[in-house]
């Protein structure tokens, strides 16, 4: 909602590419409850009414307030949209959007009518043939009761599961935004802030709500702002919808599981700071090793981002005798989020996938800023780290020595680099090997494990809990492929899953373990089981692939492997083998299967 009492011009939505209209339609399926918040045009500086007679840039409106948007707050029609329309913007200098916010949450259906009928109310009061002054009087009564109603929209039983921004940057370059949220209270002077990035195009940003409500009060009055951050040039965006919702989390992001813990060091790990306090002052957290240790056998991997003399922190650690448990620990002057990036680029792990631990709020506040994603944790908290549902993974064989497998896989970057660019010829010289078995009760708590962790190789998007992977255990028309994997250099353990259903035949699933990324694993093992279908049944092979922004990359297996799209439905899509065609086999991978005696190579 907007305010529609001073702004009801209407464009055309044939200005808009065909792509980004279908971008703008896909909420209408996630989206449960949403607020309703009534958007103005503001200005980052005024003083009303004294800027008025003051400011070079007092342009009045229909009702006499300032117009600080050049063209006002512009209507553009989009029945697919989830509020039915956009907000075309201009932006002038010192130009912002502004509301009061609340938390009251609607069904999408009677949050849409309520906009509905505010539009039909603010187009009859902006018509009004009455002279601009008491225009001016009646709008504003009127805004200002939408302001206060809002205001009212306290806290209810329904919590949301983030503030949502659609919007669509039409220019050539990015453009960034600041998000405010700030409490009413004067008292209170640390708002929540965000900067976000608008690159070029359509970009749908989600804020957590947890990271909010780690920072401010949301049961109390508090106001939202947004800030492009441009010079003197005008700034044109379309926003969709921008408020807080309860959605419904796609199957591939829900029971996001924290697959890396960065801790700083000084009154975060320890007690003191190392440069002014010395090394022999300096005294471990209470339970901190208690706590290192369980994320360890959990198979979370924990790292360092630290400002510190490298050498001096890293003697500290050994003496602590801890520096084992942190893998390519970041200890510098420079940012942290510059830090956390790195390890995460180390690990090859998604920035959401990363916790940050820190005592510092700037510091915690810059990651955010800097890292989208990354979850933080005050370092007061960090007694309950371990049981943090985040945290809550199961110990198996495969967790407890997952450290070893990153070190290992550090020694195979080292050996890769002596074969300058010929990375075929190392993978090769890796003597890669694929064993494969069916889903037993002996594996399948691996299994389980692997569905809830995998991200950007999971190309399905679901998450099995263990009665499910039963039913599918005992499912005798599903064929199920459990993956190890191990090279001249170690064991990666079990890294991959994948189902079948044989009738059609079908793969309806296929997941690994971002360890074996890049590694042509996913190749060997999706070749080896469409000829084992195709020479079995003589009939075509298809697959399903829910694509996703991070699995696109790996997904290409499907095109290298020469198979075609046939259609989506519901964000499936579904692909086939034409017939006759022949599946590429590399010969990098050796895969060998559990037979009934024994492992048979094929």
């Amino acid at each position: 909602m907007y305010e529609t009492e001073a702004n009801i011009e209407i464009e055309q939505p044939d200005q808009i590419a065909p792509d980004v209209v279908a971008s703008f339609a896909g909420l209408r399926s996630t989206i449960l409850r949403r607020t309703v918040l009534p958007w103005s045009e503001h200005c980052t500086e005024c003083v009303w009414p004294t800027c008025y007679a003051t400011c070079d840039l007092y342009v009045p409106r229909a009702d006499g307030r300032c117009r600080r948007f050049v063209d006002g707050m512009i209507r553009v029609p989009f029945p697919t949209a989830l509020n039915a329309y956009l907000l075309k913007i201009r932006f002038k200098k010192w130009g912002k959007l502004w509301t009061p916010g609340n938390l009251r949450l609607y069904q999408t259906k009677e949050a849409e009518n309520l906009e509905r009928r505010d539009y039909r109310i603010g187009t009859v009061l902006y018509q009004l043939p009455l002279p601009s002054r008491m225009k001016s009087v009646v709008t504003t009564k009127r805004y200002g009761m939408k302001k206060r109603l809002a205001a009212r929209g306290r806290w209810k039983s329904e919590t949301p599961t983030c503030f949502l921004l659609e919007c669509f940057n039409p220019a050539g370059g990015a453009v960034s935004l600041s998000l405010t949220i700030r409490l009413s209270d004067p008292g209170v002077r640390i708002p929540f802030q965000k900067l976000i990035e608008i690159k070029p195009g359509f970009q749908c940003v989600r804020i957590p709500f947890d990271e909010i409500s780690d920072v401010i009060d949301l049961n109390t009055p508090f106001s939202v702002e947004l800030i492009p951050n441009h010079n003197d040039h005008e700034v044109t965006l379309y926003f969709g919808l921008m408020e807080f919702v309860q959605e419904s989390q796609p199957r591939a992001e829900k029971n996001g599981k924290v697959k890396c813990v960065v801790w700083d060091l000084d009154n975060t790990l320890w007690d003191g700071v190392l440069v002014e306090d010395g090394p022999e002052k300096l005294k471990l957290k209470q339970d901190i090793i208690s706590i290192v240790e369980t994320l360890d056998r959990r198979g979370i991997i924990q790292s360092i981002a630290s400002k510190n003399n490298e050498d001096e922190a890293l003697q500290v650690l050994k003496e602590f005798r801890i520096a084992e448990y942190f893998l390519w620990p970041q200890i510098s002057w420079g940012p942290k989020s510059e830090a956390i990036k790195t390890i995460a680029r180390q690990l090859n792990i998604a920035a959401d996938s990363v916790l940050f631990v820190d005592d510092s709020e700037f510091e915690l506040q810059q990651v955010r800023a800097a890292c989208p994603g990354v979850r933080v944790l005050d370092s007061r908290k960090y007694l309950a780290l371990a049981e943090m549902n985040e945290c809550q993974v199961p110990v198996t064989a495969e967790s407890m020595k997952r450290r070893t497998m990153y070190q290992m896989e550090r020694i195979r970057q080292e050996s890769a680099q002596s074969f300058g660019g010929d990375y075929e010829a190392f993978l090769a010289s890796c003597s890669i090997e694929v064993k494969i078995q069916s889903l037993t009760e002996d594996n399948l708590e691996r299994v389980h494990e692997l569905t809830q962790r995998t991200n950007q190789m999971n190309f399905s998007g679901n998450r099995y809990d263990r009665e499910l992977l039963r039913n599918i255990l005992n499912n005798s028309f599903l064929d199920t492929y459990v993956l190890a994997c191990e090279d001249r250099f170690g064991s990666y353990g079990i890294v991959g899953f994948g189902v079948v259903e044989s009738r059609e035949p079908r793969l309806t699933d296929l997941m690994f373990s971002c360890r074996i990324q890049s590694k042509r694993v996913e190749h060997a093992v999706l070749g080896y089981i469409i000829r084992q279908y195709i020479g079995r049944t003589g009939r075509e092979f298809f697959a399903n692939y829910r694509k996703t922004a991070r699995n696109s990359p790996s997904g290409r297996v499907f095109v290298d492997l020469g198979m075609v799209e046939t259609g989506c439905c519901e964000g499936v899509t579904s692909l086939r083998l034409p017939g006759g065609m022949d599946v590429p086999d590399e010969k990098i991978i050796r895969v060998v299967v559990d037979g009934k005696k024994g492992w048979i190579e094929q």
